[in-house]
């Protein structure tokens, strides 16, 4: 192990609360268990997550860090026991389960992705999450393929963004939906092929035109509640169904003969509490499928507004406020 402080400040979630809970608090430096490696943080990802977790609504998984922070980019200073010295000063981002927002940050080493060619840490802090998010429901739970078309909500947020731009990698149509006519602007102009302003615009209605009656291929929804049959009315003949996450509410209503005439796939999951050996083969598909194109600078992650780690409160608060277009990080040191 290379020179490593015994203490670290670390950003805490003093009680359940808005973003003034956030504070800063001095921690042991965590020591990587086999598997694993210890990363000095460069840069976190803010994400939802986070901000539910601060709220007392998401807590971690059991053996996971109280710690907000989902992904992080930084620099390998020592690998747990029987782990690859190679690893040592490399630059990598990774996706943890909890621990981001802090100096040191410990990660398996199988959810470890080198940094792209020409990335900044900030940028390859925002892809983990993200990523892995989009490329697991999209790309493998809806099996959306070049040619086809797809419905996403919350177009400007990091979800959405990134959906946008694996999208237009891969040759699929996208409509977003976005809370006003800026932002539907905004996610034009970063790729999408129809934005809809849910808060003036029937979004099934506007899906239904841009598709000659069709509908979509697939759906990925992080809304859920009333959005979900709504959602099913979007979706063409063997149309595919992904929640990530539901905002306005757990509970659904459909009408499932719908979902059997028409022969409709629902499904969802989440990425947090995956098992480590999930998540590495998620991975190693992401590297092989993904992490190519990004070195030959195809995309990059579209960023908002990055923050000293010590002002974790005022990024959540962007966060909270819907005023963000892309990804916020957090910077360290």
């Amino acid at each position: 192990m290379t020179s490593v402080p015994e203490s670290m400040t670390a950003i805490a979630i003093s009680a359940p609360g808005g973003p003034e809970v956030l504070v800063p608090e001095t921690r042991p430096v965590p020591r990587p268990a086999p598997g694993e490696v210890l990363i000095r943080v460069a840069a976190a990802g803010v994400n939802r997550p986070d901000v539910l977790q601060r709220m007392g609504y998401y807590p971690p998984p059991p053996g996971a860090s109280d710690l907000p922070g989902l992904e992080i980019a930084g620099t390998v200073v020592a690998v747990g026991p029987g782990g690859d010295p190679e690893l040592l000063g490399q630059a990598m981002c990774a996706l943890v389960a909890g621990g981001g927002y802090a100096e040191y940050c410990t990660a398996p080493a199988g959810s470890c992705l080198p940094v792209p060619t020409g990335f900044s840490m900030a940028e390859a802090a925002a892809l983990p999450e993200t990523i892995f998010t989009v490329w697991h429901n999209l790309f493998e739970r809806a099996w959306v393929m070049e040619g086809e078309t797809v419905l996403v909500h919350g177009g400007t947020s990091g979800i959405g963004t990134t959906a946008i731009g694996l999208c237009k990698l891969f040759g699929i149509k996208v409509i977003v939906t976005c809370g006003s006519a800026d932002k539907c602007a905004a996610a034009v102009a970063l790729g999408a092929d129809l934005a809809v302003d849910y808060s003036a615009e029937d979004y099934v209605a506007a899906v239904k035109a841009f598709t000659d009656g069709k509908g979509v291929n697939a759906v990925l929804d992080m809304v859920g509640g009333d959005y979900v049959p709504r959602n099913l009315e979007c979706l063409a003949d063997d149309g595919r169904h992904v929640t990530i996450a539901f905002q306005r509410g757990a509970k659904v209503e459909i009408d499932i003969s719908q979902v059997m005439r028409r022969r409709l796939t629902m499904t969802g999951s989440t990425l947090r509490a995956r098992s480590a050996d999930f998540k590495a083969a998620l991975a190693d598909e992401i590297a092989r499928t993904l992490w190519p194109r990004l070195g030959e600078g195809a995309w990059k992650p579209v960023m908002d507004k990055a923050f000293p780690l010590a002002e974790a409160g005022a990024a959540h608060a962007r966060m909270q406020a819907g005023e963000h277009v892309g990804k916020i990080v957090l910077t360290v040191g």
